[in-house]
């Protein structure tokens, strides 16, 4: 099994966009959620991570998107992020077949932070972090 993205959808309510992925990766949900939920897991593919409290009200720290919470954690399954400036970012990880599992993604946000191309790509990059 090799990894895939689904096509993106993009929805605008006023200011709020939200777009939606489905990500097919070619390993079990335990081998991909340290790329989810670790400093060092999220820069291989999306951001650099300067704080990250794996924990229900944690803190967080992304990149350029901005210090925040961790405004969901469900150990193996859901990370959710919610920052200044860069929005709401969920990672919900699901099993898919034997061996791969589906990642459904969600980033909230105001204004023109983000594009569909943009996280497309750094999906392409979680694929390839993951390696064969």
């Amino acid at each position: 099994m090799t990894g895939s993205i689904e096509q993106g959808t993009s929805q605008t309510h006023g200011r709020t966009h939200i777009l939606h992925f489905l990500v097919r990766l070619p390993k079990p949900a335990d081998r991909v959620w340290p790329s989810l939920s670790t400093p060092a897991g999220l820069a291989a593919w999306f951001t650099t991570a300067d704080v990250l409290q794996p924990r229900l009200g944690g803190t967080v720290t992304l990149g350029d998107l901005g210090t925040g919470t961790v405004t969901a954690w469900d150990v193996d399954r859901i990370a959710e992020y919610t920052v200044e400036g860069g929005g709401r970012i969920r990672f919900h990880l699901e099993r898919d077949g034997e061996s791969g599992s589906a990642l459904r993604f969600t980033h909230e946000f105001k204004g023109e932070v983000e594009t569909e191309p943009a996280w497309r790509a750094r999906f392409e990059r979680l694929i390839e972090a993951l390696g064969p």
